[in-house]
């Protein structure tokens, strides 16, 4: 097996474990939490911003947000910029939800790398970084 084989099945690994959600214990359920990591990362955190990163049409986008400020993980505020416009805002309720989720992922990624020499753990997260920022 060659090292673009081992790479994608390594991914496929991760990406089963994530859609049986086994790093996401107690997190909001279904794409809820995607819209919360979203909105974290996201510079200008409108319906658009989710629809793009979720890779979802804008009426699906909208149903979540709308999901996420109903649960109170989200409020909407006008853009003063553009009153047009609404920007999404964690609540407290979703920064609390998102650290603890934040919490448990890298518990568990430091428990897989238990072992590991500093060096192997700085040169995976180097590499690991690198190739994701390629797959954009």
């Amino acid at each position: 097996m060659d090292e673009v084989e081992r790479i994608e099945r390594a991914m496929i690994a991760i990406r089963r474990r994530q859609t049986r959600r086994a790093l996401a214990a107690d997190e909001p359920r279904g794409q809820a939490f995607d819209v919360l990591d979203v909105v974290e990362d996201a510079t200008d955190p409108t319906v658009s911003t989710v629809a793009g990163a979720l890779a979802v049409d804008q009426p699906r986008a909208s149903k979540l947000v709308a999901a996420a400020v109903t649960d109170g993980l989200l409020r909407r505020e006008a853009d003063q910029a553009d009153g047009r416009r609404s920007l999404l805002v964690l609540t407290e309720r979703g920064r609390a939800v998102l650290e603890q989720a934040h919490d448990r992922r890298r518990a568990a990624f430091d428990r897989a790398m238990t072992g590991w020499p500093d060096t192997d753990r700085t040169a995976f997260a180097l590499l690991l970084a690198r190739f994701v920022d390629a797959l954009d």
